[in-house]
């Protein structure tokens, strides 16, 4: 008797980042060639409840790897955090024939991932945010690209503050974590760098470190603070009342999002997409797909979800003595 052509789905869910066409086209590739039916999932979760979805091919994928966003589109889906908003999606799943699905997204995609592999549907998980911030990988997709637009940007403003002997307080995504304005600080010369893993007194910390150096002949500044932070207009209005130097707030917001992905964040994807495309040819589910020390490596995702992501304390001491 023939057997049954396998049929997986991708979904790419959360806030957009760099290389997530990359992974879609790693995965669709791999599967394809190991003569798998593929069917892209658009929107998020929403599709999946809603069965907005298109098969794919070769074809499909052609010429996406250098295009930031995703061809999938993505989006935010309150309905698939209810059990009842889970149980439409499987049984969208079990009417499509989907043996299988893979999720490009953060945390709350994978949860979603989590739930749905409860329900009998194996689910794999991509890392793709530019937060770098989930546990279970040191690098997340996206965040490559996200710092090196940052280190442009700032470039930029550096430009303008030199011009008028300006402090310049930039705030940089990463929700609650650090990662990017640590290392785009570091990248960008930052004076200070202000993140929620490490505590800090705006006297102290910043404004007299800004006195100390504008003493020995320094006339401008970058102050980069990391949106968990917050607060960068009452960061500007302080540093200019305590140090006299005209001091301005830039929030880069979502242009760290976009953009063609770097040669890193296109190499990682494709990796992670790879492996996740041979996990569910086995009928392995309810896994997340990460790397470390620059392996490929995959975890169970309750497992997953618990383990501890911490900053570097060294490159944030690295950062403190070279800064000023």
């Amino acid at each position: 008797m023939e057997n049954k052509q396998k049929t997986i789905a991708i979904l790419t869910s959360g806030g957009d980042a760099p290389g997530m066409n990359a992974a879609i086209r790693a995965v669709v590739r791999t599967a394809l060639h190991r003569g798998m039916r593929v069917l892209g999932v658009r929107r998020g979760y929403n599709g999946l409840i809603n069965g907005d979805m298109v098969e794919m091919n070769f074809l499909s994928v052609s010429d996406i790897m250098h295009r930031g966003g995703t061809i999938l589109y993505t989006a935010r889906c309150p309905e698939f955090r209810e059990d009842a908003g889970v149980e439409k999606a499987k049984e969208t799943c079990l009417k499509m024939g989907i043996e299988g699905l893979v999720v490009i997204g953060g945390d709350g995609s994978y949860r979603g991932a989590r739930d749905l592999s409860l329900k009998g549907i194996p689910c794999v998980g991509i890392p793709g945010t530019i937060d770098n911030d989930i546990s279970s990988t040191e690098y997340t997709i996206g965040y490559d690209t996200a710092m090196n637009t940052v280190c442009d940007m700032v470039d930029r403003l550096r430009d303008t503050s030199q011009s008028h002997d300006r402090c310049s307080v930039v705030e940089v995504m990463g929700r609650k974590a650090g990662y990017i304005a640590l290392n785009t600080g570091i990248g960008c010369g930052a004076s200070v760098i202000l993140m929620p893993e490490v505590e800090y007194d705006i006297q102290k910390d910043v404004i007299d470190k800004i006195i100390s150096s504008h003493r020995t002949g320094k006339q401008h500044f970058i102050v980069m603070v990391a949106e968990g932070i917050g607060g960068v207009e009452e960061i500007a209005k302080k540093i200019e009342e305590g140090t006299g130097i005209e001091s301005r707030a830039c929030v880069l917001g979502h242009v760290q999002r976009g953009g063609a992905p770097t040669v890193t964040d296109r190499v990682a994807a494709t990796k992670m997409g790879y492996h996740a495309v041979e996990l569910l040819e086995q009928g392995i589910g309810n896994r997340v797909v990460g790397l470390q020390c620059g392996e490929v490596v995959d975890y169970d995702i309750l497992e997953g979800l618990k383990m501890v992501k911490t900053i570097d304390m060294n490159t944030v001491k690295i950062a403190e003595e070279v800064a000023l």
